[in-house]
């Protein structure tokens, strides 16, 4: 059979994705480059993209323009040569737009290398006038010379002028049925929405680590290089998900290696070698480092970190490595080592385990915030080796310094003084002594003291109360807002249970308190001596209702209180139980022989409520004797 001028020659040039070892007598290409994918099979991580463009070209739904955006290096400019093949590909049994491109066509040769006069290729960094657009929209008008369509692929588009995006905007929005445009920008956001929304959009993205390493694996067997799995999982992080800067790593390892006479690569790729190449530390020193640094050793920690340095581990990348080190820390606690990363080798995960189990949140999540501003500014400073030191010592003289939170635990069992700096007059709260003792804050029993919500707590919340709101003189109602304002003649109420102070914010009239103390929290815990509350927040609850609390209850006590948010539920809100005791009570009534006769009668009835009788109030009985002395 005689092959026509069109068809592509009987070898195929085209190189696939993972291609044999460089031929003798040509001129070596960059591994990047050389394993560029050619197909839609061969790209790795872009699933989702691959499988809408699947459907689209089975279903003919083909859009005229697409829009390519990821981080560098992740394949916008080949997946826009990959599109531009699909939607020319020719061969004699096939002649429509078609994703099965594994077998070369007639143009794809010349797609792929950028020679071919149908797809035109247009750096917009470069061209960013509107003239450059203009001879794109007149070129655009003719047909193509010798494929289907004329395919126009722009690389980051976000480059072009605001003149050139509108000339574009028309032709973009109606083209000639011949023409597709392709754009591919890494800046998405600096692209108008009106062209935006010409186009179908593809969010390109970054590829995990454990599939760059496979990847590279395939690579690095096919070029005859050995190397370990340590050194390829490094090279994947270091490239932060881009595969072309992975393929340079790659390559510049494979080039460290030594080679024999004939130029073949006869070492192989070691994680000590990418580590000196990359100026990276050793990740078991690191942890050591870390050890250090959380036991508070600071002289232990400046000699490692010293002998990193020696090693040539630079000392921004050393403390970025730290950071790593709790973030995989705190990343497996929070986990419990469900979903650990799986480039992290046996060594690595075992220290990572070790360390997770000896280090609290609150002491990683100080560490990491630390790490990171001694990051920055080791990265400002003229000497980064002393600004990484000076972090590392801060760091390590904050290591054994109790957290946030166990500073507040610490102090709500305080019993301080009451006096508050006011005159002694009339007070009934007893003067305290110094600080000396502390609340354990762990979570107790609901049986456990005065605190216990039971049936009667309705009535103590409801009912009157066995404390005195503070009068002034002339008896009236006294408001404790603002504390230095308060008078020295009055008495403040005694709380000693939860259902008093419900019952204390209801009668200062604060019904947004009173309704989240209600319904939105669960008592732990009350102390009354020491005046700690133990509350955990149930759903609808304020995250300040804890600080509200407090600010109100010590105005109001004249007292210092310490209210502190529990992980653990204790008693029912006193809005259900009360509620529970009033069905109780319903239920009870409708059992009445009198009022189950009533409700007989009618039994559309319904009783909405009760109403107890204040037998107190009732007036008593007036008898007088009249003038005859009887009564």
């Amino acid at each position: 059979m005689t092959r026509k001028k069109s068809d592509p020659p009987a070898t195929p040039a085209v190189t696939s994705a993972v291609a044999p070892g460089r031929p003798a007598g040509r001129p070596y290409v960059v591994l990047a480059r050389k394993y560029r994918p050619q197909t839609f099979d061969d790209l790795i991580g872009q699933s989702a993209m691959v499988q809408t463009l699947t459907n689209a070209f089975e279903q003919g739904r083909i859009a005229q323009g697409f829009m390519l955006t990821g981080v560098r290096g992740i394949g916008k400019t080949t997946t826009a040569r990959i599109l531009a093949r699909a939607l020319n590909y020719e061969r004699d049994s096939i002649d429509r737009p078609t994703i099965d491109i594994a077998i070369p066509g007639r143009h794809c040769i010349e797609i792929m290398e950028s020679r071919h006069p149908d797809v035109i290729e247009m750096d917009a960094a470069s061209n960013t006038g509107i003239d450059n657009i203009r001879e794109i929209i007149e070129s655009a008008r003719y047909k193509p010379i010798l494929a289907r369509h004329k395919v126009f692929i722009i690389d980051e588009v976000h480059m072009l002028s605001k003149g050139a995006f509108n000339a574009l905007l028309k032709t973009l929005e109606e083209p000639p049925e011949h023409v597709k445009f392709i754009f591919a920008t890494t800046e998405i956001r600096k692209v108008p929405v009106t062209v935006l929304s010409r186009c179908q959009r593809f969010d390109l993205r970054r590829v995990d680590v454990p599939e760059l390493v496979q990847h590279f694996r395939r690579i690095a067997t096919n070029e005859g290089a050995e190397a370990d799995d340590d050194a390829l999982a490094l090279i994947a992080r270091a490239a932060g998900g881009s595969v072309r800067d992975g393929l340079s790593i790659l390559d510049q390892a494979i080039a460290s290696c030594s080679t024999d006479a004939s130029g073949t690569t006869s070492g192989h790729v070691t994680a000590p070698a990418v580590r000196q190449m990359l100026g990276l530390a050793d990740r078991g020193r690191i942890f050591d480092l870390l050890d250090h640094l959380m036991r508070g050793d600071a002289k232990s920690a400046l000699l490692s970190f010293a002998a990193l340095h020696h090693d040539g581990a630079e000392p921004v990348q050393a403390l970025t490595d730290l950071a790593e080190a709790v973030h995989s820390i705190s990343r497996v606690k929070a986990t419990g080592g469900d979903g650990a990363e799986d480039v992290l080798s046996a060594e690595e995960r075992r220290r990572v385990g070790a360390l997770a189990g000896q280090l609290s949140m609150p002491l990683l999540s100080r560490a990491w915030q630390m790490l990171l501003k001694g990051i920055e500014e080791a990265g400002r400073a003229h000497d980064q080796l002393a600004a990484a030191e000076m972090a590392l010592i801060r760091l390590a003289y904050t290591a054994d310094l109790p957290s946030p939170d166990e500073v507040i635990k610490s102090l709500g069992g305080a019993t301080i003084s009451a006096n508050r700096g006011r005159p002694q007059a009339n007070r009934t709260t007893e003067t305290r002594g110094p600080m000396n003792e502390a609340v354990d804050a762990s979570p107790v029993s609901s049986a456990s003291g005065e605190t216990t919500i039971d049936d009667d707590v309705t009535a103590a919340v409801e009912g009157p109360t066995d404390f005195i709101m503070p009068v002034d003189n002339d008896g009236d109602d006294l408001g404790l807002d603002d504390p230095d304002e308060t008078p020295a003649a009055f008495v403040y109420p005694q709380v000693r249970s939860f259902a008093e102070v419900v019952a204390l914010a209801r009668q200062r009239r604060d019904a947004k308190l009173t309704v989240h103390l209600e319904e939105h929290v669960s008592l732990v815990k009350l102390d009354a001596d020491s005046g700690s509350i133990d509350l955990f927040l149930l759903p609808g609850a304020p995250a300040e209702i804890a600080n509200d609390l407090r600010e109100k209850l010590n105005a109001w006590t004249g007292r210092k209180w310490m209210v502190m948010l529990s992980r653990q539920r204790g008693e029912p809100p006193i809005g259900e139980v009360r509620r529970r005791n009033e069905a109780a009570e319903l239920e009870e009534l409708k059992r009445h022989p009198a009022v189950a006769a009533v409700l007989e009668q009618f039994p559309d009835a319904r009783i909405s409520s009760v109403k107890p009788l204040d037998l107190s109030a009732a007036k008593p009985l007036d008898v007088r004797k009249d003038e005859t002395g009887t009564g």
